[in-house]
């Protein structure tokens, strides 16, 4: 049987890159998948893709409305989430004698508010067994300079992935975070072979993930096949941070 039989997911930030990995990976193994993106092209080109009745909705997951409706959309058609994975994210650069609060703000509401908002509106859906990822990054524990703020927004996924983990445990909710490292994304194709043979230099398996590992990862966070797994972080990196 296939590892997401019967369940009910809901992407957040699932029409590109990591995100729309994720969703593939969840419907080839049998769930039913909704994503969101910001871009009607896109997360109509992400559904038709993924195939096997993926529903796509346009939301921004830095709004509450749109993460509300997107909820919505999913209680009405099955009445739970199994699954949810937050993905949305921004990663802008900026020292911190250059950092404005419009770069701070707009990182934290992205990256971390739209996860608080997500989970708190997805909670009365969301019933023991059911599981969430949050998708942090390998830069939350480094100190990478002009990256502070963005390491920062996911340094706190980190922290409050064990706090929901205390107090949703009792509810038989999972939490937990995969953290990737530097990955083969759109993100990175305006990227320099200077800067590319940069990041690859700090990773020993020498290479970039593939979005399709991470999903692999996020994949079995939210499988029964870790049942046991609660407040973790799982890094897809390469060892860039393990050595």
């Amino acid at each position: 049987m296939a590892r997401m039989t019967n369940k009910v997911a809901l992407v957040l930030g699932g029409a590109r890159g990591i995100g729309l990995a994720i969703a593939e990976r969840l419907a080839v193994e049998d769930a039913a998948v909704f994503l969101t993106g910001r871009h009607a092209e896109d997360v109509e080109t992400a559904a038709r893709r993924i195939g096997r009745g993926a529903r796509g909705i346009v939301a921004d997951a830095a709004v509450p409305r749109d993460v509300s409706r997107a909820i919505a959309a999913v209680r009405d058609e099955h009445g739970r989430i199994d699954a949810l994975v937050v993905n949305a994210g921004i990663s802008e650069p900026a020292l911190l004698v250059d950092e404005t609060p419009e770069h701070f703000e707009r990182h934290f509401l992205v990256n971390v508010r739209s996860s608080v908002l997500a989970l708190q509106a997805a909670l009365d859906i969301m019933g023991e067994g059911s599981s969430v990822v949050l998708v942090g990054s390998a830069a939350d524990s480094a100190g990478v300079p002009s990256y502070g703020t963005y390491s920062a927004s996911k340094a706190a996924l980190r922290s409050y992935a064990r706090t929901w983990t205390a107090e949703l445990g009792p509810r038989g909710i999972r939490v937990n975070v995969v953290s990737p490292g530097p990955t083969d994304t759109a993100m990175f194709g305006s990227v320099s072979d200077e800067v590319r043979a940069a990041l690859i230099g700090h990773i020993p398996l020498g290479r970039m993930a593939r979005p399709e590992e991470v999903a692999s990862a996020a994949l079995f966070l939210l499988s029964d096949e870790a049942s046991f797994v609660a407040g973790s972080e799982l890094c897809v990196d390469g060892g860039m941070r393990q050595v």
